[in-house]
Parts: C-alpha cells; structure tokens; sequence
C-alpha cells in the first residue's frame, strides 16, 4: 500500500496521521520546522501551540467545544489524549504543559513502524501518482505552497486577510430594546420575514456619545510585525473609523436613515445593525463591526449597545493575516479537493478556528482517507453532532456574507426540537450530539473494522 503523504506536523496533521496509522495505513509526514520556521513557531516539536496552552472549556453539556472533547475522545483522538495526559488545573477548561503536549504526540507516532516523518518545505503538491495527500499547513502555509494551492484549485481561492465583525447568538439579543426592519423596508418582497432581514438596536444621543467614548478608550490589539495586516476602505476597523471624528459611524454602520423605531416613531439618533448569518436564524452578524479591540474589550462595549446587554458572541472580531480556502466552493463532503480529489485538506487552512476544530478536521480527513484505502465506505458524522456541524460549516459554509473561518458553538449546530431556550437548548443540543455521534461511531468501527 502506498504511503499517504500529510504535510503539516500541526494539531490537524498530526491528528490525521495517527488515524491512519492505527488502521495500518503507512503515512509520511512532511513537516519543514526546523529546516524553515514560521515568525509565530518558537519550537521545532509537532502539534506547538502557538498561542494559548488552553483547549478551551471541557463541560460537555453546556458547551460546544466541550461537546467536540467528548466526541473526539470516544473516536480515538490523538490530540486529546495528549491533552488529557498533559492536563494542568485550570478550573473548568482544559489546559495543558505545552511540551508534554508535544512530546506525548511524536512518542506515540513514533511508536508505528509504518511512519515515518521528513523534515523540508513542501514547495508543491504532490501529482496523484504519489497517492493521497492531506494538506492540513494552518493559517501561515508558506508562500511557495500557497500559490501551488491557487495554481491547482483556481483563482480566488486563498483569503490572506480576516476583516471578522462579532456574531452573537439570536437568542441572546433583546428584542424589548431592538427591532426588526429592513432600510427603507427594502428587499422585503424577497424576505421569509414580513418585517425585514435586520435586527436594529436603536441609540438615543446619550447612548450613542457614552458608547463612542468607551469605543475610543478600549484596549486595542497590536498586530505583530510579522502579519502585515493593510487596511481597506471598505472594511476599516470600527473604532478606526470613529477617530476621524466622533459622527462618523453615525453616517457610516451606524446611520440611522430609513430605519424607524416603532416604538417611537423616528429614526434613533444611531443604530447597530445585525444581519443574520446562517440559514437557521441563529446568528446574527454585527454588520461594519469588524475590529482590532482585545476580546475582552469587545464583550464590555458591545454590550453597551442596546438590546446587547446580554448578547452571547458566538465569534468575536479580528483582523489579521489568516491564510484559508474558500472551501464551500472547493471541497467536497469529505474534504477533498473537487478539483484533484487525491488531495485532501484539513485544520485551519481549510476554514476553521481553533485548536480543537484545527484537530477535529484532521480527524475526520484521516478517517475518509483510510476509508478509501481500505475499499469500505464511511458517511460523514451527522451535522447535529459537533464533528458533523463543524464539516458543514466548512463544505458547505453558513454565513449569508461571504465564507469566514469559525470556532466551533451552539448557533452551528440544527436547532433542537421544541421550544427551548438558553442554557436549556445547549444541553438538549450536547445531549443529542452525544447520542449521534456515538451511534455514528458505532457504525463507522463496524465499516472500517470489516474491511
């Protein structure tokens, strides 16, 4: 059997690897640090973090990304039996030592006689003649790779700069305080909603000038040298946009033209709108909100806006050098590239955010992959599971405003059924995603075990 060549010794790589690996299936590696290093590693180790030590929240019924730890575990998860292994406290969440981390992933690749890792920049994918290949390069795939990418899938394949307004969750948004209405009620006639496609939070002069304010005083990120980040005019910043003077946003996202409050009858003073994001209604997007403020700082002002005052934000906002596929338009339901299916991809480079989505994608792209070797065939995990919800947002994409990189949360996933709300809704959504996800892999061991 031919080697199945993976490049990228990330969380989503070495994921992918070890899948095969346990099924028998002989895997080269392809990793090109130390060789060549990237400005965010600071080691040469497989799976680095480059950021936070932190998988994030490990509660399985009231939390996505706890959800995905449970789903993960029970699929045989490298990555999280790395993390549970290099576990240090960190009251709810799931923190780890991030050289025991790394070092439990190369021990256990190690330990199969079938791997074998080389250390060198992949400057080209390999021709299908090589067999299959798994690209799971994270968001700074090096340059050379990159426009092999674009060569091979197209143009306007690959997105260099993330410009992310803040999405909360629908039910979060208090509509005692917002309303519901399109611009001069236009597009209606094309609307599912008799009132419009934007939910408005309306500001008064006070409200407007103490939120500009605490706008032009919160903490903003600074970008490191190496991401080079431009601005654009058409999508600047939001508090960039307000130190060219303090009634700019109200003649930019914030203007309040053609938007009556029916509760009293006028425009407001200024408004903030969200456009819905999925097809569901879930989520909502705070439209011109792109930002550059620290995360914390977003949560504190953006809940001054009213109706926000308790918005769950499902993603918060950023810029930054991010490189992605549009993946909706160049990946099938198992990843591959339609345009040369030998190829898969996986992890951030194919439109997710995070380490544990980084990691869920190698998962899933190692699972198909043994699948085809091993002549059996496999379904992708239902969407109502965590697994499921994170690859249909990826191939299929779920926000009406153009394919952006996600973490995985609850407005993702298909709404459960009844009226249920809250924290209620989340654990009937954890609850079910648990039960499918089980049933899945209980049907997946048999496929790939009898072949």
């Amino acid at each position: 059997m031919k080697s199945v060549h993976v490049i990228g010794g990330g969380l989503a790589g070495c994921e992918a690897t070890f899948q095969l690996l346990r099924r028998g299936i002989p895997v080269v590696l392809h990793e090109m640090r130390p060789a060549k290093s990237t400005p965010a590693h600071k080691t040469a180790g497989l799976a680095e973090l480059v950021c936070s030590n932190s998988l994030r929240s490990d509660d399985p019924l009231h939390n996505a990304v706890g959800v995905m730890h449970e789903e993960m575990r029970q699929a045989g998860s490298l990555i999280m039996a790395a993390a549970d292994h290099a576990r240090i406290p960190a009251g709810g969440a799931l923190a780890v030592d991030r050289d025991d981390f790394s070092a439990f992933i190369l021990e256990k690749l190690q330990g199969f006689s079938n791997f074998s890792i080389k250390i060198e920049e992949m400057e080209h994918l390999p021709s299908d003649e090589g067999g299959k290949v798994i690209i799971a390069t994270g968001p700074l795939t090096s340059d050379a790779l990159a426009e092999d990418i674009r060569r091979k899938a197209g143009t306007k394949t690959l997105h260099f700069f993330d410009a992310l307004a803040p999405i909360a969750l629908a039910e979060s948004i208090d509509m005692d305080r917002a309303f519901i209405a399109s611009r001069y009620r236009k597009g209606e006639e094309h609307s599912d909603n008799a009132e419009g496609d934007y939910i408005n939070c309306p500001m008064n002069r006070e409200e407007y000038l103490a939120f500009y304010a605490a706008l032009m005083a919160a903490e903003k990120v600074s970008f490191h040298d190496w991401e080079n980040v431009p601005y654009f005019e058409g999508c600047l910043p939001i508090e960039v946009m307000a130190e060219r003077g303090v009634d700019t946003l109200r003649f930019g996202p914030m203007k309040p033209v053609g938007l009556t409050d029916p509760r009293t009858g006028r425009w407001p003073y200024a408004v903030v709108q969200l456009r819905r994001d999925n097809t569901e209604g879930t989520l909502y997007n705070m439209v011109g909100f792109q930002t550059k403020l620290k995360h914390g700082e977003q949560i504190r002002v953006f809940r001054m806006i009213p109706g926000l005052e308790n918005a769950e934000f499902v993603r918060l906002g950023g810029m930054h050098r991010n490189t992605f596929l549009n993946s909706p338009e160049l990946l099938d339901s198992q990843l591959r590239l339609k345009s040369h299916p030998h190829i898969r991809f996986a992890g951030q480079v194919a439109g997710c955010e995070g380490y544990v989505e980084s990691a869920s994608l190698g998962l899933l792209s190692g699972l198909f992959v043994a699948a085809e070797l091993l002549s059996c065939t496999i379904d992708p995990p239902p969407a109502t599971t965590a697994l499921g919800a994170m690859l249909r947002h990826v191939v299929q994409g779920t926000e009406a405003t153009g394919f952006q990189p996600m973490n995985i949360n609850f407005g993702i996933f298909p709404p459960p059924e009844g009226k249920v709300k809250g924290r209620e809704r989340k654990e009937a959504c954890a609850k079910r995603a648990l039960a499918d996800a089980h049933e899945w892999l209980k049907n997946l061991d048999k496929a790939l075990s009898g072949a």
